[in-house]
């Protein structure tokens, strides 16, 4: 039997600002230290990114080859929305070759496959594979570098300009922990990348008479628990680098360091970095992935009943052993009325203690629902005059 009333489930996209009311536990953290050789810091939960610790966070600073974050989350989308993909074949340039510094040591005229490329890259910092990439992407790597700015906006990224893919040093090269802790946040939402950057050793040109072996310039994901990822960089202007991520059960934490005066130093104060925040916080979750949020009417829609569903984890970090009751939780909802459009705004969910809102998420349509035809919109109104029942009756708002 054909149903009288239409049902359909709707993605929300999550645009939670990255940094939410933390002072104070920002300002408590910095008593303790945590970064005190690195010229500029930051730590923060990645799914609401609530900042727990930070120091010089917005001072612009050489990135070195944290660069290669947005050269990696521009592959990662061009995958997703199917540009491009793993098994691509890539035809590497004179250009590429030519790339000194961290390397795979490409041949000009060599073909490799993407999928490799983006390992060298995520394990071996190579800038010859960042080149490379860029150019299968955009055609050349100025246009790729002009994609790359492009994104950073779009992320918010206000302190952040990008000279080339793979962050060797250049006059306008410029970024900040803030900055990369934004970017580094939206590439894990491919959780794909980490089977790639928590590597520790792997091997390129697998079966030919030159392998060549890839170790991963962040030993941390060998010796650090949880760790897998993202990116080391260095150069003598930039020094030490490194933005990192690690996870334990279902709390992942993104902490930056820039300037460090040397290898050991920025790996001592990464680890100091995630060690303060898991002893002092945990993640509660508020939605789980897939979890239903509510169910809306839309006015005159070709789908007139819309199920909201968590596209993913949505958090609340808290100090352990306090009580997450005292949170409040509101929702906020706009009438809504066909014709919907994909990424239009449709509400939000407030957390707030003692009146005080903690974190947010912004909800917007995951699709389009366009207007109904003048047949169905007779048949609704005949049906409300007649009383006739609904075949599929909306479940109620339940955001607990």
């Amino acid at each position: 039997m054909r149903s009288r009333v239409c049902l359909v489930t709707l993605l929300i996209f999550f645009c939670c600002p990255l940094f939410m009311p933390s002072t104070a536990w920002a300002a408590k953290a910095s008593e303790g230290g945590l970064a005190p050789l690195s010229k500029s810091a930051l730590l923060l939960d990645a799914d609401t990114g609530t900042v727990l610790y930070e120091k010089n966070s917005r001072e612009r600073l050489a990135p070195a080859s944290i660069t290669k974050i947005m050269t990696m989350l521009l592959v990662m989308e061009g995958i997703d929305s199917q540009k491009i993909s793993y098994n691509d074949p890539v035809r590497v340039s004179e250009r590429a070759a030519s790339m000194g510094g961290s390397q795979i040591f490409l041949e000009p005229g060599e073909t490799m496959k993407l999928n490799e490329l983006l390992k060298g890259v995520a394990i071996g910092s190579a800038n010859d594979a960042s080149v490379a990439l860029a150019e299968h992407i955009s055609g050349t790597e100025e246009g790729f570098v002009a994609q790359m700015n492009k994104r950073a906006q779009e992320l918010g990224m206000k302190d952040t300009h990008f000279q080339n893919p793979n962050g060797l040093s250049a006059p306008e090269h410029y970024s900040t922990a803030q900055d990369i802790a934004i970017m580094s946040r939206e590439l894990l939402k491919y959780p794909a990348i980490t089977k790639y950057t928590r590597i520790y050793e792997d091997h390129l040109r697998k079966g030919s008479k030159n392998p060549f072996w890839l170790v991963n310039t962040n030993r941390l994901v060998k010796f650090y628990q949880g760790m897998d990822g993202i990116k080391t960089g260095f150069t003598s202007e930039a020094k030490f680098c490194l933005s990192a991520t690690a996870k334990r059960k279902n709390f992942r934490v993104i902490a930056v360091v820039m300037g460090a005066p040397n290898g050991k130093t920025r790996n001592q104060e990464i680890t100091r970095m995630l060690n303060f925040a898991f002893s002092q916080y945990i993640n509660h979750v508020v939605y789980k992935q897939g979890e239903k949020i509510t169910t809306l009417h839309v006015d005159k829609g070709q789908q007139n009943r819309i199920i909201f569903r968590a596209p993913h984890q949505f958090s609340l970090v808290i100090k352990k052993g306090e009580d997450p009751k005292g949170y409040v939780k509101r929702m906020e909802w706009r009438k809504l009325k066909a014709p919907l459009k994909k990424g239009q705004p449709i509400g939000s969910i407030h957390v707030e203690k003692g009146g005080r809102e903690v974190v947010r998420m912004d909800l917007a349509a995951g699709r389009d629902i366009p207007r109904a035809g003048t047949w169905t919109l007779m048949k609704r109104s005949l049906k409300w005059m007649f009383f006739l029942p609904e075949d599929v009756e909306p479940s109620e708002v339940n955001p607990s």
